[in-house]
């Protein structure tokens, strides 16, 4: 485990044209957009349109500007369409602004889906986690139904789907994360329902000879939302941090999004499965310990560690399609910054305390 961080402080030295701080959402959007090399020459090989359901979501609008970019910059002719509900009014005209079409669909409405345009290529990211203990219901449907009509609408498609690490038992903290090969037996409404989307997945690949990737993520971060944003935020108001999910994964949102692109090049059928993280295992206590030097505030503590924690391991997806480029140690640079100069936030916090599965 890395609890002094001390590699992902040396990893930042080697990373090129990244800025000391980012003061604005623009500068932040821009760096969440900005595509890597890899990805710029694989969106050439991305037939048009790129679909991207579920799109109006914390990662759809930077994921999608991200694809048109890495397009352009390939002077590929890619037409990227983002659906969602888009419960955020501004989300279809930031994207829209950005050569991205919208298309407001409720995912739930079987007709609504039928009558979307046709795609070769689509990624998957609509799902429900909030909200569960109160309604349960809800979250099996939006999990397990949307899937199943969204595969029968598009049998033929190249897909590459957002999934969860929830899908896993808790593991221990000190063996490196769950292997995809993990058995599936989690806790709670809300990961069960995960695990129903992924065999929903896997049926219907197999079924249709539907080429699938599923990317198990472990904890997007920017600097609105994450669970280093949660961490930070206490250590800056002074709030206890509850120690007994001691340890975690997470990856920066930039670096997820374009994995999550170049990740369309591994779909399979039956599924492919990757964990989707950086290959660190973080503490909680080292994370707020060094957010307090960032911010000059002591951090403070409720309880101890448990010996396990939701962790997974990315070696698989690292040796496929490269390790993420943005270290934990300019992630924590950046969102003390921001928390000290009171940059907006998101307010939705991950919950990352939560060990009984009751989102």
């Amino acid at each position: 485990m890395n609890d002094r961080l001390s590699s992902s402080v040396d990893a930042a030295v080697e990373i090129e044209g990244l800025p000391d701080w980012v003061d604005t959402e623009e500068q932040l959007d821009e760096l969440l957009t900005r595509p890597r090399a890899a990805l710029v020459q694989f969106i050439k090989s991305v037939a048009s349109p790129l679909l991207i359901l579920g799109a109006g979501g914390k990662m759809g609008p930077t994921l999608a500007v991200l694809a048109k970019r890495a397009a352009a910059a390939a002077r590929h002719p890619l037409e990227v369409i983002a659906v969602s509900r888009f419960r955020d009014r501004t989300a279809p005209a930031w994207l829209e602004t950005h050569g991205v079409k919208t298309i407001a669909c409720d995912l739930l409405d079987a007709q609504a889906v039928r009558e979307l345009p046709h795609a070769d290529a689509l990624l998957y990211l609509a799902g429900l986690k909030f909200g569960t203990a109160q309604d349960p219901a809800a979250t099996w449907a939006m999990n397990t139904i949307v899937p199943l009509r969204v595969l029968e609408r598009y049998p033929r498609a190249r897909i590459a789907a957002l999934s969860t690490g929830n899908v896993y038992p808790l593991a221990e903290a000190g063996q490196g994360g769950a292997l995809e090969t993990a058995p599936l037996t989690p806790c709670g409404e809300y990961a069960n329902a995960a695990v129903g989307r992924e065999r929903i997945f896997e049926f219907c690949s197999r079924a249709h000879d539907t080429p699938v990737t599923l990317l198990r993520l472990f904890y997007a971060v920017e600097l609105r939302y994450g669970v280093l944003v949660d961490i930070a935020r206490k250590v800056h108001l002074g709030e206890g941090i509850e120690l007994a999910n001691g340890y975690f994964n997470c990856i920066w949102q930039g670096d997820a999004n374009q994995l999550a692109l170049r990740a369309l090049s591994l779909a399979a059928c039956p599924p492919s499965v990757w964990n989707l993280c950086r290959p660190e295992t973080f503490s909680v206590r080292a994370v707020a310990s060094r957010l307090g030097e960032l911010l000059g505030r002591p951090a403070q503590f409720i309880g101890a560690e448990s010996s396990t924690a939701l962790l997974g391991a990315s070696a698989r997806l690292c040796a496929a399609l490269g390790p993420p480029s943005i270290p934990l140690e300019v992630m924590l640079r950046w969102i003390a910054h921001w928390v000290k100069q009171g940059g907006r936030n998101l307010a939705r916090p991950t919950h990352f305390e939560v060990r009984n599965g009751n989102y």
